[in-house]
């Protein structure tokens, strides 16, 4: 059985490791390897591409239909819920005759997953505030990374002060379970590029700081493995698209009267249950959920629902349930419709109208209280030493997965990965298990 390293690397897009000056490992890499794009599953965001790429599904499968979701039975809106046991369809490696050692670090949905290995933050609140976490298996893994690297730097994996730093402590930590630990597969993560990628663009000469930093992480893991006689393969579940338009799917439903809000304490609150049509808006991505509609108007409203959508300025698509079926995104978790934005816009949460009326959290970095991805999160007011409420501060986004769409990167050490890519431009996130698992199939 070969070893295999898996990096990925969020939001490394083709042009990047075209360009040996910004990135000279990978280019480097993929020059000898072979290299092609990573065509994502819809959505193109996090939870749902990494689930496919770990099933071999697509997400009408496995149900990670987004970064979050509404829960029907709770009346609730969940993002970033971590658990394994969300997969409808099991990992991959766990349909193999030998299952090998696997280890993952810091990838989505690896709470309680059928792994040897793996480490995810886990903050939890406490009555002296908020404790920066990480859960792991082994149980002392974390412990034993605590003490010799420091804390997780929690704050730094996200919001106003995510940074490199981040991405170094999961790279040292991935350097120490690949040597004490030795799985057969190791799945990491890199995620500090995406950051900057959001806050200012995809254009790679904006983003070159970023780039080596990352090149150099990579190009480090990479030798860390190869030492071993390992194989390595580099992957981004995306890229971004340079965006203008911030739109507002929940404002644009609240003026159609189709919106339910509570007023406490002078804020208005999302009351998800009781909407005819809300949004949960994800990126270049929203599903949108007709929670109070009968049954049979059901079919009316969202033709309703869709028509008003279809009419918003920033909407590219508006998918019923049988377009989503054929998109592979159809699934209980999936909302009536599916909304994609035109590649220049994404989608905000928002619902208020006047800024003084937003909820508590809107102003904070609180990725769970909020009924929708918040990329705004990434930046600061520094006169309210607060997240700001200007969605147009935000430059670059994901999601859309079509053709034209940018696609992620995959950039493969193995010997025979040039045979097996032979031909090929792209691969489909789908495709990739068998690819991440060929040392595994080959020799076991």
């Amino acid at each position: 059985m070969r070893r295999t390293l898996v990096i990925n690397c969020a939001a490394l897009a083709p042009a990047s490791i075209a360009d040996p000056s910004l990135t000279p490992n990978l280019s480097h890499m993929a020059s000898e390897g072979c290299a092609l794009g990573l065509q994502p599953s819809l959505p193109a965001v996090t939870c749902s591409v990494q689930a496919t790429l770990l099933t071999g599904r697509a997400p009408a499968d496995h149900g990670i239909v987004a970064n979050g979701f509404y829960l029907a039975d709770l009346g609730e809106v969940r993002f970033w819920e971590q658990s394994a046991r969300l997969l409808g369809a099991p990992h991959a490696w766990t349909r193999l005759p030998r299952r090998p050692r696997v280890a993952m670090l810091f990838w989505q949905n690896a709470l309680h997953a059928d792994v040897d290995c793996m480490i995810t933050p886990k903050p939890m609140h406490t009555e002296s505030g908020l404790l920066a976490d990480c859960y792991s298996r082994p149980a002392d893994l974390y412990g034993r990374l605590r003490e010799a690297l420091g804390e997780f730097p929690l704050h730094r994996y996200w919001g106003p002060m995510a940074g490199i730093e981040s991405s170094e402590w999961i790279a040292a930590a991935t350097e120490h379970v690949w040597r004490e630990l030795r799985p057969d597969l190791c799945l990491t993560y890199l995620p500090h590029l995406d950051y900057n990628t959001q806050r200012l663009g995809p254009d790679p000469a904006g983003l070159a700081g970023d780039l080596r930093a990352l090149d150099a992480l990579a190009g480090r893991l990479a030798e860390t493995a190869r030492a071993d006689g390992a194989d390595v393969i580099v992957l981004s579940e995306y890229s971004l698209s340079p965006v203008s338009r911030p739109v507002a799917l929940n404002r644009v439903l609240r003026d159609a009267g189709l919106l339910a809000l509570r007023d406490l304490g002078g804020r208005e609150y999302l009351d998800c249950g009781a909407c005819r049509a809300f949004a949960v808006a994800d990126h270049q991505v929203a599903h949108v959920y007709l929670p109070a509609v009968a049954d049979a108007e059901r079919d009316t409203m969202a033709r309703r629902v869709a028509a008003i959508l279809q009419a918003t300025d920033g909407v590219d698509e508006v998918l019923d349930a049988d377009a989503q079926a054929a998109r592979g995104i159809r699934h209980a978790r999936s909302g009536d419709l599916v909304c994609i934005a035109k590649p220049d816009a994404w989608f905000t949460y928002y619902w208020w109208l006047d800024d003084a009326k937003a909820p508590d959290f809107a102003r904070t970095v609180d990725i769970h209280r909020k009924p929708g991805y918040d990329p705004v999160e990434l930046f600061a007011d520094a006169a309210t030493r607060s997240i700001p409420l200007d969605a147009s501060l935000v430059r670059g986004s994901h999601g859309r997965a079509g053709p034209g769409d940018p696609t992620g990167v995959l950039i493969a050490t193995a010997p025979d990965a040039a045979d097996r890519l032979a031909g090929r431009k792209t691969l489909r996130a789908e495709d990739a298990a068998a690819l991440i698992l060929s040392g595994c199939r080959t020799d076991g």
